[in-house]
């Protein structure tokens, strides 16, 4: 008895670790997607509204997966990133606008980022917030910039492993599941201003720029990697129906794994702080710590040690994704896997990007101020690379027989359209001031 378990047990290992080896850019770009800036959207939502947005996390789902399929197919098919590929067949003007936006607000959540991992931590231990924050900021550089790309690539998988801690903290307060089903299932839409602007926010959150051009270069690294390419943007490679079912499962199950993690988050928020009349979170950080007094220490431990490993997890996909942006934008050698000396200016926009979202902690703008400044920013440049991409993935010439189905027309038009008019609701109430 004792030795078939031990067989089966060990059978079972053997299955998972195959499984998790063959996860790869789509696991770690959804993983990467529950940044601090994101938990602290989600913690907010689930304080304000309850269990009320729930449904959120099921709509949101099939629109992000189909924009990140993209995404992945066209990197594996090109063998460029998604600026790459934007350059050498659209218009500059609209490449060098969206990567300018894309600096901009990854700049702004790098800082937000940073910050909100400085804060959680000092929840645990006496360390001033200032050393924290150089800490963390030194640590993701280092790993980004001399570490090896296969080294690198493993470490954000295990890291996506720290999102287990908002999945574990559900079961350890005490839940109104049928109140959660209805609220997942039959949504409750309230046409006010608090409530519209939340959706914004959290739409904004789940499909960002930033996880476009990510998951593409990625794509192109892993092929490197293989040595299906030589380098970055050198040549066609080729793509096998297996390598394009084996990204779009990826990428489900990366994206999947993204949105049950907020779907857990509103939820703890919402049975704890909401429940317990508290409405008014602004930082990750300061969810983590309200939770304690009605979830207990466990749940605070957790909650708070999901921030830092998601930071960690978050903030080299933001630098990187600039980074890869940037570099196809001017013809710079770019990839993970280059050393640091044979690639200067792809390396130096990660330095960059990440010393300028350390100073952005030391002005005095509000953390939630940062967040609400790039959500406008996402907001803005989302649907002009979603049509963007709709554009590439169905175009013949570039993407030969891969070019999309109708069902990832379909989604993907639609998630497009949804953003604009998001997109423009956010713009009216900033500039009118609502």
């Amino acid at each position: 008895m004792i030795l078939d378990c031990a067989k089966l047990y060990y059978k079972n290992v053997k299955q998972f670790k195959k499984f998790f080896k063959n996860l790869g850019p789509g696991f770690i770009t959804g993983a990467s997607d529950d940044d601090p800036s994101g938990i602290a959207t989600y913690s907010q939502t689930g304080a304000i509204f309850g269990y009320n947005q729930l449904w959120t996390a099921i709509f949101s789902f099939p629109l992000m997966t189909v924009i990140q399929e993209m995404c992945g197919r066209i990197g594996l098919v090109t063998g460029k990133g998604l600026a790459g590929v934007i350059k050498h067949h659209y218009s500059k003007p609209i490449l060098y606008f969206s990567v300018f936006l894309l600096f901009t607000a990854n700049t702004i959540n790098i800082g937000a980022d940073l910050g909100a991992m400085a804060q959680a931590a000092q929840l645990l231990i006496p360390i001033p917030f200032t050393l924290l924050l150089l800490a963390f900021t030194g640590i993701t550089l280092i790993l980004q910039v001399f570490i090896p790309y296969r080294i690198y690539a493993r470490v954000l998988k295990y890291l996506t492993f720290s999102l287990f801690a908002y999945i574990i903290t559900v079961f350890v307060v005490r839940q109104n599941w049928a109140d959660i089903a209805y609220s997942t299932f039959v949504p409750t839409i309230t046409f006010s201003k608090e409530y519209l602007m939340n959706i914004i926010a959290i739409l904004g959150t789940t499909i960002s720029p930033y996880l476009f051009f990510w998951q593409a270069g990625e794509e192109v690294e892993e092929e490197v990697a293989q040595k299906k390419l030589r380098m970055m943007g050198a040549g066609i490679p080729k793509v096998g129906d297996h390598d394009i079912v084996q990204m779009r499962l990826d990428t489900v199950i990366g994206m999947f794994f993204s949105n049950l993690v907020m779907f857990f988050i509103i939820t703890t928020t919402a049975s704890t702080l909401h429940n317990n009349g508290i409405t008014k979170i602004e930082t990750a950080a300061q969810a983590a710590e309200a939770l304690r007094p009605f979830a207990g220490d466990f749940a605070f431990l957790l909650f708070a040690l999901g921030i830092v490993g998601t930071g960690f997890l978050a903030v080299p996909v933001l630098a990187g994704s600039a980074s890869y942006a940037l570099s196809e934008t001017f013809g710079w050698k770019e990839g993970l896997y280059r050393k640091a000396s044979k690639a200067i200016g792809f390396y130096s926009v990660i330095v960059i990007a990440t010393l300028i979202g350390l100073l952005i902690n030391f002005t005095p703008v509000e953390p939630f101020a940062m967040l609400y400044y790039t959500a406008i920013i996402n907001g803005i440049c989302a649907p002009i690379l979603i049509f963007i991409i709709l554009a590439i993935a169905n175009n013949s010439k570039i993407m030969k027989k891969r070019t999309n189905g109708a069902f990832s027309n379909i989604v993907g038009y639609a998630t497009g359209i949804i953003m604009s008019i998001l997109a423009l609701v956010l713009l009216g109430s900033f500039i009118l001031g609502y």
